[in-house]
């Protein structure tokens, strides 16, 4: 398998830093799950033998005051069905999608410094094989491409 994605490295998290931190961004959220999830050794948590499908909805309820306490929200959620372009379908599946709006860069590095998220965190972590995290700056919707 190829080289999995859990946190960011150093030099990605210092491009993102980089940033303007006064507008509002979206984050997209590519999630591929480990089969049961795998906490450290010596982990005290409720979830022994939860697929890692159930850690990541455990993250899900335990961050998600966080995130919305921050002003973050929810713009799109989507289940992957199948690439077009890109490598072939057996090499990169991602379960579930979804884009999270943060009114500024500031409100994620709130949530994250968070000490609730920081133990919230380590059930997202024990969820996923595989992750892609990707900062966009908001641009307009609707029409046509151009």
């Amino acid at each position: 398998m190829a080289k999995a994605y859990i946190d960011p490295s150093p030099s990605n998290f210092q491009a993102f830093k980089d940033l303007p931190r006064d507008e509002p961004i979206h984050m997209l959220n590519l999630l591929r799950y480990r089969e049961l999830a795998e906490y450290p050794e010596g982990h005290q948590h409720h979830g022994n033998g939860w697929s890692g499908r159930r850690a990541y909805e455990e993250y899900g309820k335990t961050s998600g005051p966080i995130f919305s306490g921050v002003g973050g929200k929810i713009v799109w959620r989507g289940g992957f069905q199948t690439m077009v372009t890109g490598p072939e379908p057996d090499d990169k599946v991602w379960h579930d999608s979804f884009v999270a709006e943060y009114p500024n860069s500031g409100a994620f590095f709130a949530m994250i410094k968070n000490p609730e998220y920081q133990i919230a965190v380590q059930n997202r972590t024990a969820a996923l094989l595989d992750s892609r995290l990707m900062r966009f700056k908001p641009g307009e919707v609707g029409g046509s491409f151009g």
